[in-house]
């Protein structure tokens, strides 16, 4: 009997095969899910200049360090600055100037007080203002010039994937475009002469396609572009034609074909191309993997689509990721504790689509009774993986449990 791999071992010449996508310059509009290949770097000072966060008025504190309601401080108003305003108004005691949020403050103070401090509102606030709460200490509400930056900073590293936060910080660090990683171009491929595309009401023998879809978001959520989707019977000549048609792919993900049965066209057209293995996990434990002799990476994954989410997770995503030279690869994993009981099949590590509710810190089985791999239903029901360890044979009630959360 062929001895199983683990989860490790099957992952690490996945990845080990992995080379790195080539990097090209992008610009802000075009950048979204690209992987940076070159730190972004603040071209400037963040903020610019010393800014007001409030609206309200810039004033000398000694003016006003007294002032409450029970004696209030009359200011004289001789500036109004909007956010832009390029003024830089001298105050000499006992003046003030009305500012808003964002805009430049002057040289001469170095305090804001905001509306609410004063008596009286924007309209009558021309002229003098009336200080009813100090502010707590020269500098209140004052944003100061490379508080958040300074030229030259790391803005962004390599690594990171840029998504709108990123790429906001980006903008506001003045970069106009960037190094980033050429997003991989993915085939998907389902295979059986039993599949029916998506909305044909299927006959006897019959089942929609649903990997082709499945694998086609998945591809799209891991920053991948989608060179093909494609679908064929279970003729192993159809398998050299779709990788024809997938000349430009840099990775192929095959789905269904590669078990020990009679009608497997990815096992009998590509197994002296690739791997064709078995690892301990359920679901999930057939698997193919290589590389071939052009350099594309090809999967070959089971065809029940509860195996090929799990199968993707655990092994495709990660290698879309590093082909981009993206610095975390890998979901965010949480410890929650059972909160139902559930067996779990001896000497394989189980993946149970899973759902959770973090406040109480829990997890369960997405479906009753548990899922099993063919039960697409479960997976629309799925927030996250329960991972059982290979040596777990049953989890019980309150058991820790490493959980893969899925977004």
């Amino acid at each position: 009997m062929t001895e199983l791999l683990t989860v490790e071992e099957h992952r690490a010449g996945v990845l080990a095969a992995v080379s790195l996508l080539p990097a090209e310059t992008v610009s802000l509009s075009e950048a979204a899910g690209r992987t940076l290949a070159e730190p972004v770097l603040a071209a400037h000072d963040a903020p610019g200049f010393d800014n007001s966060s409030m609206d309200g008025f810039a004033v000398r504190f000694r003016d006003v360090e007294g002032a409450d309601a029970a004696r209030p401080t009359t200011l004289e108003v001789v500036a109004d600055l909007p956010a832009g305003a390029t003024d830089d108004p001298a105050l000499a005691a006992g003046e003030a100037a009305r500012i808003m949020t964002g805009a430049p403050v002057p040289t001469d103070a170095d305090a804001i007080v905001p509306f609410e401090d004063t008596a009286g509102g924007l309209a009558d606030s021309l002229d003098t203002v009336r200080v009813l709460r100090a502010p707590a200490a020269p500098g209140a509400f004052i944003r100061r010039r490379g508080g958040d930056t300074r030229a030259g900073d790391t803005v962004l590293s390599a690594g990171e994937r840029l998504g709108p936060f990123a790429l906001a910080a980006a903008a506001a660090a003045g970069a106009a475009e960037m190094r980033a990683h050429r997003r991989p171009r993915v085939a998907v491929v389902s295979t059986g002469s039993e599949l029916v595309a998506p909305g044909t009401v299927p006959g006897r023998g019959q089942t929609p396609d649903s990997n082709a879809t499945l694998l086609a978001a998945l591809v799209a959520g891991a920053d991948a572009d989608l060179e093909l989707v494609d679908r064929i019977g279970d003729d192993p000549a159809g398998i050299d034609a779709v990788l024809g048609l997938a000349a430009r792919a840099d990775v192929v993900v095959f789905t269904g074909g590669v078990s020990a049965g009679a009608y497997e066209p990815v096992r009998l057209a590509l197994s002296d191309r690739i791997a064709f293995e078995k690892v301990a996990m359920q679901p999930g434990k057939p698997q193919a993997f290589g590389v071939l002799d052009d350099g594309r990476i090809v999967f070959g994954l089971p065809g029940n689509p509860v195996s090929v989410a799990v199968s993707f997770e655990v092994f495709v995503r990660p290698a879309l990721l590093a082909l981009q030279g993206r610095a975390v690869i890998d979901r965010r994993v949480a410890r929650l504790t059972a909160a139902e009981s559930w067996t779990t099949p001896p000497g394989r590590r189980q993946y149970l689509p899973a759902a959770v509710d973090l406040v109480a810190g829990t997890v369960r089985p997405a479906t009753a009774g548990g899922s099993g791999s063919h039960l697409a239903a479960s997976l629309a029901r799925a927030e996250a993986f329960a991972i059982v360890p290979a040596e777990v044979s049953a989890v019980s009630v309150g058991d820790p449990l490493d959980v893969m959360l899925i977004p």
